[in-house]
């Protein structure tokens, strides 16, 4: 919000109209994308959490099904 020189309710409800939810949720949504690049890229999944900003492969894990609705593995086609 500082950044484009609004406020904070103001971007949220900017945001909201945009993508039908907040920046936080945007900015997670846009970090998962880019984890799911990695990965599908054969990057392991532990490195892919590093990389991308997650605090660990199971941050990383929780987002995705949060997120998704799905595990990791069935997301990205792959069998544990």
């Amino acid at each position: 919000a500082d950044a484009l020189g609004i406020g904070a309710r103001r971007l949220h409800r900017r945001s909201l109209a945009a993508f039908g939810y907040g920046p936080k949720t945007l900015a997670r949504v846009l970090r998962l994308q880019r984890a799911l690049a990695l990965a599908r890229g054969g990057t392991p999944l532990a490195e892919t959490a590093a990389r991308t900003g997650y605090a660990d492969q199971a941050h990383l894990a929780r987002d995705v099904r949060e997120l998704t609705g799905l595990p990791p593995g069935d997301l990205l086609g792959r069998r544990g």
